[in-house]
């Protein structure tokens, strides 16, 4: 009893920090799905209170309309696209880094790496005159590029790391087996590095959705809008309804928290089995 009373007296501050933590995440969120049913009236006599009555057709209005399914569309196609590319990139420069030995590959590793350094706010002009001199501008492609190039650097430092750590001896029973290096890098490598690959996913998916500078530099039409450039079109247009602009935040966010509420093992499990595979 002793030791269970000072472990859990070690414990309760941990607790208690993360109960912290999930109300100052939650309640916000809570608090715009709550303000999302009131009228704008409601919002302004009491903000705090539940709604009186409960106004649906804030969320209801949102859901018919088919420009909001268009941007999300247009935000999932982007972001699977992007994931796509940047891990199948991504995973092969890993594979070399990690698994091969040549001339300058450090150097051209810490290239890479020193991408995470490069704010995209200062390729801004640059991009905007490369994708309108390759016509790219109001093409998803425009978008899509450039998003997996930035996410190289991250994606690499973590596939490689977790390559690193796969034993040799699995190699050299791959080659002893006729297995070539594509081969045991298809067929051994990826499968082992699911977890990996699950967690760079994520990442991809999610940094995409929620990108707001990029699409907005390159998309003039609102035909390949993206769900961020719809949140601060629709603010604007109803800046005076508050109660609709909250309900339109929520709808803007629940593809990207059902995503990520599904994806979460696998994320944590990437996270955990990169720190202590080995």
């Amino acid at each position: 009893m002793t030791v269970q009373r000072k472990t859990r007296g070690r414990t309760l501050p941990l607790h208690l920090l993360l109960i912290g933590v999930g109300a100052l995440m939650g309640i916000p969120l809570l608090y715009a799905v709550i303000s999302g049913f009131k009228s704008t009236d409601q919002l302004s006599r009491n903000p705090i209170g539940l709604p009186d009555p409960w106004v649906t057709g804030n969320y209801t209005d949102i859901l018919a309309s088919g420009d909001f399914w268009r941007m999300v569309g247009n935000s999932t196609l982007i972001a699977v696209a992007t994931t796509v590319i940047v891990v199948a990139a991504s995973a092969l420069a890993a594979f070399s880094f990690a698994r091969f030995a040549f001339r300058g590959r450090e150097v051209l590793f810490t290239l890479f790496t020193m991408g995470l350094m490069f704010p995209f706010a200062v390729a801004a002009l640059p991009l905007f005159l490369l994708l309108r001199s390759m016509d790219l501008l109001d093409n998803p492609l425009g978008v899509i590029l450039p998003q997996a190039a930035f996410g190289l650097p991250m994606t690499i430092i973590i596939l490689r790391g977790f390559f690193r750590q796969i034993p040799g001896e699995l190699e050299e029973a791959a080659t002893l087996d006729g297995c070539g290096p594509l081969g045991f890098f298809w067929r051994v490598l990826l499968p082992m590095a699911r977890p990996a690959l699950g967690t760079v996913s994520v990442l991809a998916v999610v940094t995409s959705w929620n990108n707001f500078f990029l699409p907005l530099l390159v998309f003039n039409e609102p035909t390949w809008w993206t769900i961020p450039i719809g949140v601060q079109q629709f603010q604007g247009q109803y800046s005076q309804d508050v109660a609709r602009v909250f309900a339109y935040l929520v709808l803007a966010m629940v593809p990207a928290l059902a995503f990520y509420s599904v994806a979460e093992r696998q994320l944590v499990g990437g996270l955990t089995a990169g720190a202590t595979k080995g």
